[in-house]
């Protein structure tokens, strides 16, 4: 077993972008395994038995499957900017709604003809999500204080995503300040820290250590 944690990890996942984010503005260092979701090693099933991204497993065996709880545990790590200090209530509601009804919009969605979906209605119920996040950005400069914390970190992937669907009708919505958080975020140097490109790992293979440059902080 290595001494240091092992992720695996899918660059394009918004569940291991927001886990990247917190270990890396917590300076862990981990080993990285990056997947193929459509073949997935044997180690990170049997670590994990549900089979998705991110896993993280500690050096004495502890696994850790979700990726909330992966951003907590490395938060407990190290926290730099505070994090967790926000109101946990808001942060808790906020990540709910973004976790069970937006991503069950977004992925009906965007992957319409895999969920026999009708596009439109899921892009329209999600939208009402969305503008009521604008609204709160309003007055702020991000979701629960005017600095980032762990609920824009755990929520902009999956806007991100949404907005990668059809951006020429998402920049034509009057979400300016929602725009204007999530490009902020997007361009921050803190996620492009954390979307290199690997290659996928398989057994046997040299290991990656992660990150592979100190991670940029604020911003």
């Amino acid at each position: 077993m290595t001494d240091r944690p092992i992720l695996y990890s899918f660059r394009r996942c918004p569940y291991a972008m927001r886990a990247r984010m917190a270990l890396a503005i917590a300076g862990q260092s981990c080993v990285l395994r990056e997947v193929l979701l459509r073949d997935k090693p044997d180690a990170m099933i049997a670590a994990s038995p549900k089979a998705t991204v991110p896993v993280l497993v500690l050096p004495d065996g502890t696994v850790i499957d979700e990726s909330l709880d992966v951003m907590r545990w490395a938060l407990g790590v190290g926290d730099p900017e505070d994090w967790l200090e926000p109101d946990a209530e808001t942060t808790d509601a906020l990540i709910a709604a973004n976790d069970g009804p937006f991503k069950h919009h977004l992925d009906r969605y965007k992957y319409a003809t895999r969920y026999d979906t009708d596009p439109i209605e899921h892009r329209t119920a999600a939208s009402a999500i969305l503008a009521a996040l604008d609204a709160r950005l309003e007055n702020q400069g991000n979701l629960v204080r005017g600095d980032r914390s762990f609920a824009d970190i755990a929520i902009f992937p999956f806007v991100r995503q949404f907005a990668a669907t059809d951006r020429d009708w998402f920049d034509g919505e009057p979400w300016l300040a929602l725009r204007a958080w999530l490009d902020r975020h997007i361009g921050s140097a803190l996620f492009k820290s954390v979307m290199g490109k690997y290659q996928p790992w398989s057994a046997g293979d040299p290991e990656t250590v992660w990150p592979d440059t100190a991670m940029p902080r604020s911003g």
